[in-house]
């Protein structure tokens, strides 16, 4: 079993670097100065052991790869990016190629369908960094992360649980679940909080925000039918498994990442953009989700800096009947 990683950013990156490390078979789909880096001086992990540079194949696109029969698509580009990318995977990929989605959100799968017959969810709780080209960071030591697999839209087969043997070799924790949409869902609900966390940081009043977007969303999934897991099952699987390397080590997550990097997108729409969606198809509204979508577009866009909007500010462009 081959692992094509496209998206080689953090949680892509630094799972390719364990799976290379651990004696698997990688090869890497970057782009821009990270893709030059990579290239030129090899991928850097860094995690609680320390810093290792290794050199791990890497391409600019899915055409360049010479496919074969068995290799297992991780896919960990951002939601936003997902169209282009499988686009470029149907073009050369086989069709019975295996398409494992390392994401968050939860339209990426439903995708990922339309292309490949075989594709798998991941419920991704793996806490990584990226900001410089060519490195990568754990955050979590000694178990990076844990990446529970499911077939999609449910049940587990051969394959599910091949993958998930491979995630154990390279040092996660992964379980097989037939379930894994729920899963999937109940972290849509803790990831609706990254767009406040990116322009907002960690400011007095933030926290009170995020908890206002997070029970906005539960109510929109009950009012749609769609079963989450709670939270407490959710921190129950977490248990004490997931460590900080280092207390404090992370600037932000994902979404703060990528405003830090410049990137001009983020991933909103698929957060909590995915929640005013069901809203609007239910007849429901959802302000704050819906302001949450809309001030990371709009920080994305203008490139400005990330944790730099006053919770105050946020909160005055609610609508005022939120």
């Amino acid at each position: 079993m081959r692992f094509i990683v496209y998206g080689a950013g953090a949680v892509g990156g630094v799972l390719g670097a364990y799976l290379h490390l651990s004696g698997q078979s990688v090869v890497l789909v970057a782009r821009g100065a990270h893709l030059a880096a990579i290239r030129e001086h090899g991928l850097t992990l860094q995690d609680g052991a320390g810093s290792r540079t290794m050199a791990v194949p890497a391409v600019a696109a899915p055409a360049e790869i010479e496919w074969r029969d068995g290799d297992v698509v991780l896919l960990a580009v951002k939601g936003q990016d997902t169209e282009l990318a499988l686009r470029g995977l149907a073009a050369c990929a086989p069709a019975a190629t295996a398409v494992v989605c390392l994401q968050n959100g939860v339209d990426n799968e439903r995708q990922a369908l339309r292309a490949f017959e075989h594709v798998y969810g991941v419920c991704v709780m793996s806490p990584t960094t990226h900001l410089t080209p060519g490195v990568v960071r754990a955050d979590c030591h000694p178990v990076p992360g844990l990446l529970d697999i499911g077939r999609f839209p449910s049940g587990v087969d051969g394959s599910a649980e091949a993958v998930a043997a491979a995630f154990r070799k390279a040092g996660y924790r992964s379980e097989p679940r037939p379930d894994i949409m729920r899963w999937k869902y109940g972290k849509l609900l803790r990831n609706v909080g990254n767009a406040v966390d990116a322009v907002c940081g960690r400011a007095e009043g933030a926290r009170e925000i995020v908890g206002r977007i997070r029970a906005e969303a539960a109510a929109v999934l009950d009012a749609a039918g769609i079963a989450y897991t709670p939270e407490d099952e959710d921190d129950e699987r977490r248990a004490d498994i997931l460590k900080a390397a280092v207390a404090d080590s992370r600037g932000g997550g994902s979404s703060w990442q990528s405003l830090a990097r410049g990137t001009g997108h983020i991933e909103a729409d698929h957060l909590s953009g995915e929640i005013v969606l069901l809203a609007r198809l239910h007849g429901l509204a959802a302000p704050f989700n819906e302001n949450a979508r809309r001030w990371a577009n709009r920080f994305a866009r203008e490139g400005r800096a990330p944790a730099s909007l006053a919770p105050a500010e946020w909160l005055a462009t609610l609508p005022a009947d939120a």
